[in-house]
C-alpha cells in the first residue's frame, strides 16, 4: 500500500504579489518612521557644528559651565531621591505586612498622574513668603520677614524635591517587580548566616534587584533631564531653560542647537547606560521548590516607621497637592466653561488625540515589520524609534524647526521671485511639525506597549494566517488587531496622556494663537497667578490619573 503525499498548495501569483507588495509598504513606511525619528538628532548635530566658533567659546566663557553644573546636580539629587524612595517603599510593600499595605501597594503609584510642574504651583502656593504656611509661622510667633529663615522652595533643590516625588514611582514599580520574582532561598541562607533582616536586603536582595532598580532611576534621570516647567518656574538654569532662552529671548538660533547638542548627547549617553543595565540583566527564577519569600510581620515602632515612610511620598506627591490645587481653583475666577478655556481644551484634546492616533500606527508598522522580517535593519528601525524617548522635547524642536524653517524660507523666496506669491511658514506655522515632534518623543512608549501585547500572540497564529492567503495587511486588522485590543488602547492612552503634560515641545513649536492647558497653566504661573494656574493644572492631573489608574489595578493582581 502506497502512502498518499498531501496535496502542495500554491498561493496564485497575484497573491504573491501582494503579499511581496504589502512586505515592502511595511519596510518602506518603517524606514520613513525611523527617518523621522533621526532627523531631529542630525539637524541639531549639523546647526550646532555650522553655528561658528565665536558662539561656542561665547557659550564656554559664559553659560556652559552654569547649565552643565546645575543639571548635573539636579540629576544628583533627583537620582539619590528616587532610588532611596523607591526602593523602600517597594520592599516595605513586598517584604513586609502592615496595617494597610495592600492599599499602599496600589496608591504608591498615583504621583505619575501629576506633571513636576504642576506639583511646583502647588508647593509655591503654600510654600513661598505670602502662603500659609509662612503666613501661618508669622501670625503664630510675631516674627517680621527677616525675623526668621525658612527654606527656599523655589531653588535647585526645591525642583529636584518635586521630581522625586513624581517620578519615584518608575524606580518603585520597576524595583517591586524584582523583589516580587525573587525566591526565599538566598535570603533565608543570608539570615541561617546570622544577618539580621536589613542585613539580609542589603548584601543579598538589594544586589539581585540591581538591574530592574537602575533602569528606573535611569528612566527618572531621562526625565529629569527633559523637564523644562519646574526647573523654569523655579528660576533654575539648566540646558532645558537655556535652549528656550537662547531660541525665544536672545534669537540665538545657534547658541540653541550647541546647547541643545550638549542636552543631546547627555541625554544618548543615560539611554545607552539604561540599556547596557537591561541587557546585562539576570533573573534566575527558582523553582516551586525554593517557594516565594515570607513576608515579615511589622509591630511597634517598626509599623509607625513603615507607615511614614509608605505615606509621606503618598501625601506630599499626591494627596496634599491635590487639596491644595481644589482650594486655589475656588480663589481662581477661571471657568472652564467659557469659550476661551473650551479652546484650551479642544486645542489639547486634538493635539492629543491626533498624535496619539498616528503615534500608534506608526508604533503597530515597526512592530509587525519587525515580526515579519527580523533582522538587522528592522532591529535598526526600531531601535532608532525608541530613541526619542531619551531626546528631550526642546531638542526635538529645535532639531525639527531648524530644518524647516529653512525648507519654508527657501519656499517662500522661490514662490515670491518666480510667482511673486507669499507663501509664510507653511510647515513650521502648523500643528503638524508639532504632532510630528510628539510622535518622535512618545513613539517608544507607544512601541513598548504594543510589543508587549504582541509577544502574547503565537506566531503560529501568523502562519494559520498567512496558509489561509492573508497579506501582512489582512493578518494585521483581521488577527493581531482583534487580539492586541486592549494593548493598542493602553498605548493610546499613555500618548495622550503624555501629550497633555508636554510643555518644551509645546512651548517652542505651537502654532500662533493656539494655546493649550499645559500652555495656559504655565502662562498663568509664570504672571504669578497661581490660583488661575490651578484649573487647567488640575483638568492635566484628572486626564493623568486614568492609565494610572490602569497601573494600580494591575499592581492590585500581583
Amino acid at each position: 500500500m502506497t502512502a498518499v503525499e498531501p496535496e502542495k498548495t500554491y498561493a496564485p501569483h497575484g497573491r504573491r504579489g501582494g503579499l511581496k507588495a504589502s512586505n515592502r509598504i511595511f519596510r518602506r513606511m518603517s524606514m520613513v518612521i525611523a527617518a523621522a525619528c533621526l532627523l531631529p538628532m542630525l539637524a541639531v548635530i549639523v546647526a550646532a557644528l555650522t553655528g561658528g566658533i565665536d558662539t561656542v567659546s561665547h557659550l564656554a566663557e559664559t553659560v556652559l559651565p552654569r547649565y552643565a553644573g546645575t543639571t548635573a546636580y539636579l540629576v544628583a539629587l533627583v537620582a539619590v531621591g528616587t532610588l532611596l524612595t523607591g526602593v523602600g517603599a517597594a520592599w516595605l510593600v513586598t517584604m513586609t505586612r502592615f496595617p494597610g499595605v495592600r492599599l499602599f501597594e496600589m496608591l504608591l503609584v498615583l504621583p505619575l498622574a501629576f506633571p513636576a510642574y504642576v506639583l511646583a504651583y502647588a508647593y509655591t502656593y503654600i510654600l513661598d513668603h505670602p502662603g500659609i504656611v509662612q503666613s501661618t509661622l508669622r501670625d503664630v510667633t510675631g516674627w517680621g520677614p527677616r525675623d526668621y529663615w525658612f527654606p527656599e522652595v523655589r531653588s535647585l533643590p526645591g525642583a529636584a524635591l518635586m521630581l522625586v516625588l513624581v517620578l519615584y514611582p518608575y524606580v518603585y514599580l520597576l524595583a517591586r517587580a524584582a523583589f516580587l520574582q525573587q525566591s526565599s532561598g538566598a535570603f533565608q541562607a543570608a539570615r541561617a548566616l546570622g544577618n539580621t533582616p536589613l542585613q539580609a536586603f542589603w548584601r543579598v536582595s538589594l544586589p539581585m534587584a540591581r538591574p530592574a532598580i537602575a533602569t528606573g532611576v535611569l528612566l527618572a534621570v531621562m526625565e529629569t533631564v527633559a523637564d523644562f516647567g519646574t526647573v523654569s518656574y523655579f528660576g533654575v538654569q539648566t540646558f532645558a531653560t537655556g535652549i528656550y532662552t537662547s531660541w525665544f529671548a536672545l534669537a540665538d538660533r545657534g547658541g540653541a542647537a550647541q546647547l541643545a547638542l550638549c542636552l543631546l548627547v547627555f541625554s544618548l549617553f543615560l539611554s545607552v547606560s539604561e540599556r547596557i543595565s537591561r541587557g546585562r540583566a539576570r533573573y534566575h527564577h527558582a523553582g516551586k521548590q525554593a517557594g516565594k519569600m515570607t513576608p515579615v510581620e511589622l509591630k511597634g515602632r517598626a509599623r509607625v516607621l513603615a507607615w511614614v515612610a509608605c505615606g509621606l511620598p503618598l501625601f506630599l506627591g499626591f494627596v496634599l497637592p491635590v487639596i491644595v490645587l481644589f482650594d486655589m481653583s475656588f480663589d481662581s475666577e477661571q471657568n472652564l466653561l467659557s469659550r476661551r478655556y473650551i479652546g484650551f481644551i479642544k486645542n489639547s484634546l486634538t493635539l492629543a488625540g491626533v498624535a496619539a492616533v498616528i503615534t500608534v500606527s506608526a508604533a503597530i508598522f515597526l512592530g509587525l515589520f519587525q515580526r515579519l522580517q527580523p533582522g538587522r535593519l528592522s532591529a535598526a528601525a526600531s531601535y532608532i524609534a525608541r530613541l526619542g524617548y531619551a531626546v528631550p522635547g526642546g531638542v526635538i524642536a529645535v532639531g525639527l524647526l531648524v530644518p524647516f524653517a529653512a525648507f519654508d524660507n527657501a519656499l517662500d523666496a522661490w514662490m515670491r521671485e518666480t510667482f511673486d506669491i507669499r507663501t509664510g511658514l507653511l510647515v513650521t506655522g502648523s500643528i503638524w511639525l508639532l504632532v510630528a515632534a510628539y510622535m518622535v518623543r512618545f513613539l517608544s512608549a507607544a512601541l513598548g506597549a504594543y510589543e508587549g501585547g504582541m509577544a502574547t500572540v503565537h506566531s503560529n497564529m501568523d502562519a494559520a494566517a498567512r496558509s489561509l492567503g492573508q497579506t501582512p495587511m489582512g493578518m494585521l486588522r483581521r488577527v493581531h488587531l482583534p487580539l492586541l485590543t486592549p494593548s493598542v488602547l493602553t498605548a493610546l492612552l499613555i500618548v495622550f496622556v503624555d501629550v497633555m503634560k508636554e510643555l518644551p515641545a509645546t512651548l517652542i513649536m505651537r502654532p500662533f494663537n493656539f494655546d493649550t492647558l499645559a500652555v495656559q497653566a504655565h502662562r498663568l504661573a509664570a504672571d504669578e497667578r497661581l490660583e488661575g494656574a490651578a484649573v487647567p493644572s488640575l483638568v492635566i492631573v484628572a486626564l493623568g490619573l486614568i492609565p494610572v489608574i490602569l497601573i494600580c489595578r494591575q499592581v492590585g493582581r500581583r
